[in-house]
């Protein structure tokens, strides 16, 4: 059976790809609950202790200062990084004790992960496709409308390995997409990319969600998490300082001024003297 990512629109032109099933009720299972997560490098403590719920058809935003635990922490979330304790769930399954399943739910864009570049754009997404069980003829068809929705068309046939950055990040969100997955976890999905194609790409996760799938973003950047997100948490330390709805967050400042006053660190300064030159 066909889900609606393979349909298309009255236009003819391809759908925005969506989740094979909808988003559960406000107060049902949420898309991430994670309770305790700890992880250490000798004797540098990354994650301390932290919870977060994630609301099943949220826009989450995930912000916090370099070295903050963000990407430790999504990489444990899905899978990726084994942690020394707690739990973490996905749409209520244990992403250890049930990995296959949790991790099926699950589409991942990492910052810095290495792909399989010598591979051409369609073939990588193709590849990605069979690997999660998608019969041959719908993840041509899932392909197809990726290359579309990312602008990807020209380069569907150039081998990744000479893809600018941008177009790396885009090929790799078509990777995370293609299985039309429940949950969306991406780690700085914008960087690199083009003003255009960062419109399309809010566009396309926009549409995602309303489709009833759920997105959590990485970004450094505040205005961006402000405009794009419903929901977001401020981390620091390995810890959550603030979570909740975008404006509770925000307390009627902007998110960055908020952020500001969460994290501190703030230096109040021109520089040295000699950075002067009247």
């Amino acid at each position: 059976m066909l889900n609606r990512l393979d349909r298309m629109s009255d236009d003819g032109s391809p759908t925005i790809p969506t989740p094979d099933r909808p988003a559960a009720e406000p107060g049902g299972t949420p898309a991430l609950r994670i309770a305790g997560l700890r992880k250490a490098f000798g004797e540098k403590v990354a994650v301390d202790g932290l919870d977060l719920l994630v609301p099943a058809g949220s826009f989450y935003g995930l912000v916090g200062p370099n070295g903050a635990g963000k990407t430790t922490t999504l990489s444990m979330a899905t899978g990726l990084l084994r942690p020394d304790a707690g739990t973490i769930e996905v749409l209520g399954s244990d992403v250890w004790r049930d990995p296959v399943r949790a991790k099926s739910l699950v589409g991942v864009l990492s910052d810095g992960i290495a792909l399989f570049d010598r591979l051409t754009g369609e073939q990588l997404v193709t590849y990605h496709g069979l690997l999660n069980g998608i019969d041959r003829q719908t993840t041509a068809m899932r392909v197809g409308d990726l290359l579309d929705l990312l602008d990807l068309r020209e380069a569907g046939g150039t081998l990744v390995v000479d893809y600018s950055a941008g177009m790396t990040k885009k090929v790799a969100l078509a990777c995370a997409l293609v299985h039309a997955p429940r949950l969306l976890v991406l780690d700085e999905p914008f960087e690199s990319v083009d003003p255009v194609s960062a419109a399309n790409i809010r566009d396309i996760l926009h549409g995602y969600v309303e489709g009833g799938g759920t997105v959590i973003v990485s970004s450094h950047s505040m205005d961006l998490v402000q405009r794009m997100c419903d929901h977001v948490a401020v981390i620091a330390a390995g810890r959550v300082l603030a979570a909740g709805t975008t404006d509770e967050v925000r307390a009627g400042s902007s998110l960055e001024d908020r952020f500001v006053e969460l994290v501190g660190g703030r230096q109040h300064n021109q520089g040295p003297s000699w950075l002067r030159t009247s």
